[in-house]
C-alpha cells in the first residue's frame, strides 16, 4: 500500500519578484544605461554601445494552448536549465521565457484555427462549415508575470496562504519511508497521481523490489479519471474520493459512474479501513520535515536543484526513520 501526497514549501525567492514584461524589459534597459554611462567614464568615445537585437521592444482552442503550455513545462524540466548566479542575466532569462510563452500560444492558436479550417467531422463535414471558431488574437506582448529570482517557481497557496514556492510531491509506504520525491511547478496536485505513480515504481524497480504497489491513496485533489483508470489497468486499487473533505455535498456534476462508484467504496466497511490509512502515512511526513526538523524553505534555485534539496531532504528523513528503527531494535 501507497499513498501520495504533496506540501508546499518556500522557494529561494521573493513574491516581490514577481514581475510582468515591462517591468523586466525596463530594468533590463536601466541597467544598460547605467553600464554605459561607467564605460563612458573609462573609455570616452569608444563604447560600442548599440543595444542587442533582444532588448528592442517594439478542449477546443483552450484545451490547444493548455496542451501546449504543458509540453513547453515539460520541455523546460528535460532542459533543467540553471539560474544565473547574477541578476542582469535572470532578467534576460526571464525576459526569454515570457517570450517563449507567448510564442508557444501563437503557435498552439495557429495550428489549432487551421486544423478548425481544414480538419473533419466523422461525417465528412468540415469543421469549420459547421461551427466556426470565436475569433482570438493572441497578446502583442507576453502577458502574466515570472519571478526575476527563480523563474521556475510560483505563487502556490499553502496552509498559510499564498506564497512563493514549489509543489513538493512525496509517495510513501505504510511505514512512512519515502519511496519517491519529485518537485512540480504547478500548485494543484491534479494531474501528479500517474507521474508519482511511475517515479515510485522506478524507484522500486532500482532497489531490486519487484513487488507492485497494490493499492493506491491520494486525496481528492489528485482526482483525474483518465489516470485513475490507467492504473487500474495495471492492477492497481485506487482510492481517492471525488468530493474534498471541506466540501458539503457533491460537487455539481460529479454524480454517477466513477464518482458514485468511489464514493459507495470509501463508505464500504472494507474501503473505509483502507482508505483512513492515507493521513497517517504520509502526512505526518511533512509535519516531521517542515515543523520539527524545520525545513520549510529551499536553499536552492530553479527546478533540477529544488529537485535534488527535496530528495537529499527525503533521503534523511528515511536515514533517520532507519537509525530510530535499528536503535528501537537494539
Amino acid at each position: 500500500m501507497i499513498a501520495v501526497d504533496g506540501t508546499k514549501l518556500h522557494a529561494n525567492a521573493c513574491r516581490d519578484e514577481n514581475l510582468d514584461y515591462e517591468q523586466i524589459a525596463r530594468e533590463i534597459l536601466e541597467e544598460a544605461k547605467a553600464v554605459d554611462a561607467a564605460e563612458d567614464e573609462l573609455y570616452g568615445d569608444a563604447r560600442g554601445d548599440e543595444l542587442p537585437e533582444q532588448l528592442r521592444m517594439g478542449q477546443g482552442r483552450r484545451g490547444w494552448l493548455r496542451e501546449a503550455k504543458r509540453r513547453l513545462d515539460e520541455q523546460r524540466e528535460r532542459e533543467a536549465r540553471p539560474v544565473p548566479r547574477d541578476r542582469p542575466k535572470r532578467l534576460r532569462e526571464a525576459k526569454r521565457r515570457l517570450e517563449e510563452e507567448l510564442w508557444t500560444e501563437t503557435r498552439a492558436n495557429a495550428a489549432y484555427e487551421h486544423y478548425r479550417a481544414t480538419g473533419r467531422m466523422r461525417n465528412g463535414r468540415r469543421l469549420g462549415a459547421h461551427s466556426p471558431p470565436k475569433p482570438y488574437t493572441p497578446p502583442a506582448t507576453p502577458e502574466g508575470r515570472i519571478n526575476v529570482s527563480d523563474p521556475d517557481s510560483r505563487v502556490v497557496k499553502g496552509l498559510r496562504g499564498f506564497i512563493q514556492g514549489y509543489n513538493a510531491q512525496a509517495v510513501t509506504n505504510e511505514h512512512q519511508v519515502v519511496i519517491a520525491a519529485e518537485v512540480m511547478t504547478s500548485a494543484p496536485d491534479f494531474g501528479h497521481l500517474e507521474p508519482m505513480l511511475d517515479a515510485a515504481q522506478r524507484e522500486l524497480d532500482a532497489a531490486g523490489v519487484t513487488e507492485t504497489p497494490g493499492v493506491l491513496l491520494a486525496d481528492a485533489g489528485y482526482w483525474h479519471q483518465r489516470q485513475m483508470e490507467r492504473i487500474v489497468e495495471q492492477g492497481i486499487t485506487v482510492l481517492i474520493p471525488p468530493d474534498a473533505s471541506k466540501r458539503k455535498g457533491a460537487r455539481p456534476g460529479w454524480d454517477g459512474g466513477l464518482y458514485a462508484f468511489m464514493r459507495r467504496v470509501l463508505t464500504s466497511e472494507h474501503g473505509g479501513e483502507l482508505y483512513r490509512k492515507r493521513q497517517p502515512m504520509i502526512e505526518p511526513v511533512f509535519g516531521q520535515t517542515k515543523f520539527n526538523r524545520g525545513i520549510d524553505r529551499f536553499h536552492r534555485r530553479g527546478r533540477a536543484a529544488v529537485r535534488t534539496e527535496w530528495r537529499l531532504i527525503t533521503a534523511t528523513h528515511n536515514l533517520l526513520k532507519l537509525h530510530r528503527h535499528a536503535a528501537a531494535i537494539a
